[in-house]
């Protein structure tokens, strides 16, 4: 039934589209009628040479509309490609058609070549981030080496902001890594709570300093992922949680079978900013509160955790605090 009505609404279009040669045919048979009537002739003179010419009409006519329905469907087959893979268009019937095979191929070579030269300056601009973050990398591994060596307010607090930067190089690099067609992605079986321990060790410094005190197990779970990326998802996480937090604690802990969840004392997160906060640049009113926001954070958490096939949830009360839950069923290994 559905096919009979759209084959009717194709023939319907297919009239309007020949509407002038049909309206042009039915002139032509009244002036013969009219002609005949005039003269008073007899109108069966005409008759019979009138449904042979009909006979032969509708033929043309079906097969003209075979070929226009062939070419209809395939041009609908190809109307949802990309211009790369558009190719087959069909032979051209008239002198119109090869004029607009010409146009369009003219313009998926032009498209071509702007994609051509688009990749090839964003490829650039790539190179040329990757390589400012390494080369960063090294005047910061040399501060931290020099810090190292003298233990004082001032030195733990330049510790402290040096770190802020590595996580800001460290986000440079996530980022531009995103959308690479090269993944460095190696999926292996992890302990979470080695994990856990070593990204809260890299915070140490700012938990002593704000006096921020940490709650958390070991966690006697294993899951299969990739050990660095899973590591930066946590850093952000715990990252926001010690910024949004004055004073209080940060609660780490895994809940049977599958969730790993960071929680916090913190500000919390007002119910109309939820929604949007994986929103890439969005910052929401802690964000505005926050200068050094940058709407980033989260936005990136979001990406690698849809890589790694995990799912990313946030539940948040105004001056109460955050939880921040990981849901890792999708890899879950074992006990250890």
């Amino acid at each position: 039934m559905k096919q009979t009505i759209q084959h009717q609404g194709e023939f319907i279009k297919y009239l309007k589209d020949r509407k002038g040669l049909l309206l042009m045919l039915f002139i032509f048979i009244a002036v013969f009628f009219i002609t005949f009537a005039m003269y008073q002739l007899p109108l069966t003179a005409v008759l019979y040479p009138f449904l042979l010419c009909t006979a032969i009409g509708l033929v043309f006519l079906l097969g003209d509309y075979v070929r226009f329905r062939n070419r209809h469907l395939i041009l609908r087959s190809i109307a949802g490609l990309s211009a790369a893979m558009i190719g087959n268009f069909g032979s051209a019937v008239t002198t119109i058609d090869e004029d607009y095979q010409k146009i369009i191929f003219s313009l998926q070579k032009e498209i071509s070549d702007s994609e051509m030269a688009a990749d090839a300056r964003y490829q650039d601009m790539i190179d040329y981030y990757t390589t400012w973050a390494h080369q960063i990398k090294t005047p910061i591994a040399s501060m931290r080496l020099t810090l190292q060596n003298e233990d004082s307010h001032l030195s733990r607090h330049l510790q402290g902001d040096l770190f802020r930067i590595e996580q800001y190089v460290e986000m440079v690099l996530a980022y531009l890594r995103l959308d690479s067609s090269s993944t460095d992605y190696v999926f292996k079986e992890h302990s979470i709570d080695r994990m856990v321990k070593e990204t809260v060790k890299k915070f140490s410094n700012e938990f002593i300093g704000r006096k921020i005190s940490l709650e958390y197990k070991p966690i006697a779970q294993r899951v299969v992922t990739d050990e660095k990326w899973f590591c930066f998802v946590l850093e952000q996480i715990l990252s926001n949680a010690l910024k949004y937090t004055k004073e209080g604690k940060i609660k780490i802990y895994f809940s049977a079978p599958q969730f790993l969840s960071v929680e916090d004392t913190g500000i919390g997160i007002a119910p109309e900013d939820l929604p949007r906060i994986f929103q890439k640049g969005y910052t929401g009113c802690n964000g505005r509160l926050e200068k050094q926001s940058s709407g980033i954070g989260l936005y990136l958490c979001q990406r690698v955790c849809h890589n790694l096939g995990i799912r990313m949830k946030v539940q948040s009360e105004v001056g109460k605090g955050t939880v921040v839950t990981l849901n890792l069923s999708q890899y879950i290994a074992r006990k250890e």
